[in-house]
C-alpha cells in the first residue's frame, strides 16, 4: 500500500510518484484513486494525458474498468509545464508516449513543490524499457509496480504481449491486440513468433 509523504509539514516540497507495470495491471486505476483522494482533500489537481491516447475518451483518463477522471490532453510534455500554475498535485497518464522532456517537466514540477503522480507502461511489447519511463522511475521518490494476471498461466504478469503482427512501437489497442503474460508465457510466445512458418 502506498502512503503519501507526511514527514515535514513546515517545508514546502514536492516529489514524484511513478505507477508502472504491464497493460491491464491497474496503473490508471491507481492513478485515478490517488488523484480523487487529493481532490477530496480539496487539493488543487490537474491531470494530463497524451493527445494521441483516444482509446476510451478524448478528454477523460479512463481505466479498463471504466473508472474515469477529467484530464487535459496535451501534444507534448512542454504543454504540461505551461498549464500547471496554482496546483498542488499533477497527474500524468500514459507517460511512455511522451518524449524525454517529460522527465525534466516532472522534476521541475516537483522542485516547485508539486506532488507529481505519473502512470505508464514500464516495458514495450518487445519487453524493452519504454521511452522515458526508466528515467522517471530512477528520479522518482516512490515507484509502485503493479501486475496483471497472465491470461495463459494465471500467474502474475508483467509483460504486454502484442498479438497482432505490427512492428510499430506505438499501437493503441486493448484486449483485441494485447494480452498480459508472465515471464514464462511471454518467452514461449516470443519463441513461437520467431519460428519459421
Amino acid at each position: 500500500m502506498f502512503l503519501e509523504n507526511t514527514v515535514n509539514h513546515n517545508e514546502q516540497f514536492g516529489w514524484i510518484e511513478v505507477i508502472c507495470g504491464s497493460m491491464f495491471s491497474g496503473k490508471t486505476e491507481e492513478l485515478i484513486r490517488r488523484l480523487k483522494r487529493a481532490q477530496f482533500a480539496k487539493q488543487r489537481v490537474e491531470i494530463f494525458k497524451p493527445a494521441i491516447d483516444t482509446r476510451y475518451d478524448d478528454v477523460h483518463v479512463v481505466s479498463h474498468d471504466s473508472n474515469q477522471i477529467r484530464s487535459t490532453p496535451v501534444p507534448s510534455a512542454e504543454q504540461i509545464r505551461l498549464l500547471t500554475s496554482e496546483v498542488d498535485v499533477v497527474g500524468i497518464d500514459e507517460a511512455q508516449f511522451f518524449d524525454d522532456e517529460i522527465i525534466h517537466v516532472c522534476n521541475d514540477l516537483a522542485n516547485r513543490g508539486i506532488r507529481v503522480i505519473v502512470a505508464g507502461l514500464d516495458m514495450d511489447f518487445m519487453g524493452k524499457p519504454f521511452g522515458p519511463m526508466p528515467a522517471l522511475m530512477a528520479t522518482a521518490e516512490y515507484v509502485t509496480k503493479v501486475h496483471a494476471v497472465c491470461t495463459r498461466t494465471g500467474n502474475l504478469a508483467h509483460y504486454s504481449h502484442r498479438t497482432s503482427q505490427s512492428k510499430d512501437l506505438v499501437v493503441l489497442g486493448e484486449t483485441d491486440i494485447y494480452e498480459p503474460l508472465s515471464r514464462a508465457a511471454y518467452f514461449k510466445a516470443m519463441q513461437v513468433k520467431q519460428e519459421p512458418k
